[in-house]
């Protein structure tokens, strides 16, 4: 009986070390980040704003912590076409947006991640110049708490 307050110990010393890892504890951050391809040197610099391409549109993606003190991007699930410009707003508490390439499998040419946003309304926009296909994203200090979410980008018709 002894043996679960310790396991809740572990648990609860883990999960502490990996959000202060992701909140900037760690000194080696950008070590992890792979190196700038020339696709990436010529696609848009993400942050904003941006405007869509001809026909494209704004998708505006609320970043919050709720009432229930759930931290969740709003909404997490969406589509896009190439041309549309991603628009993550900051709601409420401090949050950023990040596509990891180690889950993507079309990593090449994703947006380094954005910084923290922390003023109400702040903003940071990327255009949608990926393929198509699934990419998965995160806050990375929320991340482990289930700040993720899914967009998919549709072929061009």
């Amino acid at each position: 009986m002894h043996r679960a307050p310790h396991r809740l110990f572990y648990l609860a010393a883990a999960a502490a070390i990996a959000i202060t890892t992701a909140c900037g504890g760690g000194s080696d951050r950008k070590a992890d980040t792979p190196s700038t391809t020339a696709s990436q040197q010529a696609a848009p610099t993400p942050g904003g704003p941006l405007t869509p391409a001809a026909g494209g549109k704004i998708v505006t993606i609320e970043m919050l912590t709720d009432d229930q003190g759930n931290n969740k991007f709003s909404p997490n699930k969406f589509e896009v076409h190439q041309g549309d410009v991603l628009r993550f707003t900051l709601v409420n508490g401090v949050h950023n947006v990040h596509f990891l390439p180690d889950s993507n499998a079309m990593a090449q040419g994703l947006p380094a991640a954005s910084p923290l946003l922390q003023a109400p309304g702040q903003t940071f926009d990327i255009a949608v110049n990926f393929k198509p296909g699934h990419y998965y994203f995160q806050c990375d200090p929320h991340a482990l708490l289930g700040m993720t979410g899914r967009m998919e980008v549709e072929a061009p018709e």
